[in-house]
């Protein structure tokens, strides 16, 4: 089943040469953007009148009294204000997109979980209704924790527009090309890029290529940001330039719509007689954006030991205990081993912190078999993980050459707040039910004899 969409007749400023055609670079930059010539006020925000009958309008990403570096809010000039966007609200029923705390009594989220892709179907699916939560974290009404879902989408959105007020998405793409028209511009995403919507921006989403299946972490708590580097210094893993906030683009389409909102958990939708995508000009730091993850450049040991995942972070999100993320971000790339006489796979070990990984492609080097791109894994918080006996003997007993791993990568949504199995999850996606079998020939290699190795 293949779909393929074109935009629609959006009005877009003009596009930046060379590499970033129709996007500005920088990660938490004050971008400015106008789809029509003189429609950003310049040198305030609010005039008595706006240039072409525009309104304007705030929409804010943090507290007004948030600290300066990080305060987010962007200034919208738009055809309506967004209290046009809204009418009388119906609650309606997304029984698969599932949201924090949800614990089901008769649903177990303790031990190690593996899944296989989950498959398309026949049925027609969009953004929304092909939306599947695997697992919930925290609480989204008192914004902290995440959930992560699989999409999978068949189906362009028509005239249907969407906001999230619970958090922010990052959407990992596994297979398929998406388009995301924003009320800020217009994202175009593939696998082995990502893409983060903020909280409380409209959108709708088209298929360019399909169908389209990837991974999706609702992150209900403070937004994403990079992550220190500490001793790394300047360069290195997700370098700032790479990120891409889209130029402004609008629509000034008289039609029947609808807005979908998720509020606390809840879908409500209502019905409006026009296209919400009409912000004209915009100016802020409080945007969309995208990130191609083979720009992201790993770091590691060069001459012994194995070091902690933490220096593959792309992004994260802080929660209230500094060094302990809401979420991270974490991405296994291509990369060199090098290290010598060490283990170079991830070691064993138990975390204080959830992991749950997805394959976007290639095989994961702990784990040779049974990890398969469009797959997922949970390691829930102080529950025992590594290797499989492959991968084990495998690198306990190779000839340590500097050696590449090549066509390969996966990532890891990590929080600090166990993850709870959806009913989806343990009951109806494809979870390999002999998992934990992938440890049990583990063999006992202590015999008392000094100097075994």
């Amino acid at each position: 089943m293949t779909q393929q969409s074109t935009p629609r007749d959006l009005i877009q400023a003009p596009s930046l040469a060379g590499p970033h055609e129709g996007y500005m670079p920088g990660f938490g930059n004050d971008f400015e953007s106008e789809a029509l010539p003189g429609a950003l006020p310049q040198g305030m925000n609010s005039p008595q009148k706006v240039e072409y009958g525009l309104y304007g309008e705030q929409l804010s990403g943090t507290a007004f009294t948030a600290p300066g570096h990080r305060n987010e809010r962007t200034w919208c000039y738009r055809i309506r204000p967004s209290v046009k966007h809204s009418g009388r609200y119906a609650r309606i029923e997304m029984p698969y997109w599932r949201s924090a705390p949800e614990v089901i009594p008769d649903v177990t989220s303790l031990g190690q979980y593996r899944w296989d892709p989950v498959p398309h179907s026949d049925q027609s699916l969009t953004w929304l209704t092909g939306m599947r939560t695997m697992t919930t974290a925290g609480d989204v009404n008192t914004q902290t924790g995440m959930a992560s879902h699989i999409y999978l989408v068949t189906e362009s959105m028509r005239d249907d527009y969407f906001y999230s007020a619970d958090g922010e998405l990052l959407i990992v793409p596994q297979e398929g090309r998406l388009r995301f028209c924003t009320e800020l511009g217009v994202i175009e995403l593939e696998p082995s890029e990502i893409a983060v919507i903020p909280r409380g921006l409209v959108y709708r989403v088209e298929v360019i290529d399909g169908p389209a299946r990837g991974f999706v972490c609702e992150n209900y708590g403070q937004p994403f940001e990079l992550p220190g580097r500490g001793p790394i210094g300047a360069n290195c893993m997700a370098n700032r330039r790479d990120f891409k906030t889209p130029v402004a683009a609008f629509e000034d389409r008289e039609t029947p719509s609808t807005v979908t909102v998720k509020w606390c958990g809840q879908f409500h939708r209502t019905g409006i007689g026009h296209s919400p995508l009409d912000v004209v000009a915009w100016h802020g730091n409080y945007a969309p954006y995208k990130y191609d993850l083979k720009t992201y450049c790993p770091v590691g040991a060069i001459l012994f030991d194995h070091p902690d995942p933490s220096i593959f972070t792309v992004l994260t999100a802080p929660s209230g205990i500094e060094g302990t993320a809401n979420i991270d971000f974490v991405l296994f790339r291509e990369r060199w081993m090098v290290a010598e006489d060490t283990f170079r796979p991830p070691w064993y070990h138990k975390n204080v912190m959830s992991e749950l990984m997805g394959n976007i492609y290639g095989q994961y080097d702990a784990k040779p078999k049974g990890f398969v791109p469009g797959g997922m894994s949970l390691h829930n918080c102080m529950l025992p993980h590594g290797p499989d006996k492959g991968a084990f003997e495998g690198a306990s007993n190779a000839d340590l050459k500097p050696a590449k791993l090549d066509e390969t990568m996966s990532f890891m949504f990590e929080t600090r707040f166990p993850q709870h199995l959806t009913r989806f999850a343990a009951e109806e996606a494809p979870l390999q039910d002999d998992y934990i079998d992938c440890w049990a020939s583990l063999e006992k290699k202590y015999d008392g004899t000094p100097g075994k190795k």
